[in-house]
């Protein structure tokens, strides 16, 4: 009860004091969560995106959400963080940073390692830089549980990693190497939040590097084949959104000794392996969806740079930050499930 208190204390502080807030990529699936929950506690946001992977609709339906009134504190900067000057006027008068802004999807690294670090490097080394001139109160920063690389040691623990497998996880796991430097070298107060294979409303379920949960749900409902790569026994510690707004408000203003200037898994410690996760997703859509009786998934190669098994000790963060998720991965797809025929089954 201590740990979920927490967040209840953080919240109700947050309603009683206004902060001003960035969130960069704040179009996409988790930036725009992050803007809603803020907006929702009566916060002052600057969102930054350039669109490059966000979208205009997902900001529409976070000031669908919160009402004309909550909308109002939000102010919008369409911008690229490569830009070093964008990211100082983005920063002007900002008291914490969430920067979730980032080229994602290790497919893709592998494909265009060039822009991957341009975007995930250069363009964080120049949010670092403009919040530290800024003088920020906190840099709070998406990172990710690709930095475990080859280390097969499960549950993964934040202090003991391997060697990356893609150049997106090469570019994650500098993103914490420049984070210790400027909280050393300068002052910068940084926590980094490792995500495993966060899913929720909003996440994108188009193009190639589309995240599999809203992938799958497009192509079940439009009655098309779902692929698994490999055999499916791969398995992953998925973590719905609520989850990871969370951490990133308990991060933004966490009070304990050592909370800060580290990195946190921001999971569920469970394992979920993909079969098990096509299973359970058509069980949820196959009454609306008759077509899914019985349906099965096809399987191809296994994907280059994916590491076989993924779960998470979040150890630390329960007692540091006072992290107590409050949706398993059942608890979030039934959540979820909702958004996602809304909104998929129009594309499908």
């Amino acid at each position: 009860m201590r740990a979920v208190s927490k967040f209840d204390d953080v919240t109700k502080h947050l309603r009683g004091r206004q902060y001003r807030w960035l969130v960069t990529g704040a179009a996409g699936f988790i930036g725009s969560n992050l803007v809603e929950a803020l907006l929702k506690l009566g916060q002052r946001v600057t969102g930054l995106d350039n669109f490059a992977t966000g979208h205009q609709h997902n900001l529409d339906q976070v000031r669908e959400a919160v009402g004309a009134q909550a909308w109002a504190a939000f102010q919008f900067i369409e911008g690229d963080i490569r830009n070093a000057d964008t990211c100082v006027h983005a920063c002007e008068g900002t008291d914490f940073v969430l920067h979730e802004a980032a080229l994602g999807s290790v497919t893709r690294s592998i494909e265009d390692p060039q822009r991957t670090h341009d975007v995930n490097v250069t363009g964080f080394v120049n949010m670092l830089v403009a919040a530290r001139d800024a003088r920020v109160k906190r840099f709070v920063y998406a990172a990710s549980s690709s930095t475990y690389g080859d280390h097969p040691g499960l549950p993964k623990v934040e202090d003991t990693i391997g060697k990356p497998l893609s150049p997106y996880a090469v570019t994650k796991y500098v993103n914490e190497l420049y984070a210790e430097v400027f909280a050393r070298c300068y002052g910068v107060e940084t926590i980094g939040l490792r995500y495993f294979n966060v899913f929720g409303p909003r996440q994108d379920p188009q193009g190639a590097y589309a995240a599999v949960i809203p992938q799958w749900v497009a192509a079940m409902i439009g009655d098309r084949p779902v692929f698994i790569n490999g055999d499916g026994e791969t398995s992953r510690d998925f973590c719905f959104i609520d989850n990871v707004v969370q951490a990133n408000l308990l991060a933004a203003l966490a009070t304990a000794p050592g909370a800060a200037n580290t990195v946190y898994n921001v999971a569920l410690n469970e394992r979920t392996s993909l079969n098990g996760l096509y299973h359970m997703m058509r069980d949820l859509l196959q009454e609306r969806f008759p077509h899914l009786q019985g349906a099965q998934p096809q399987y191809k190669n296994f994907r280059a740079g994916d590491v076989r098994h993924s779960q998470a000790d979040i150890t630390r963060a329960r007692e540091l930050l006072g992290y107590a998720p409050t949706h398993d991965i059942a608890a979030g797809l039934r959540e979820a499930m909702e958004w996602y025929v809304q909104h998929l089954a129009i594309a499908s």
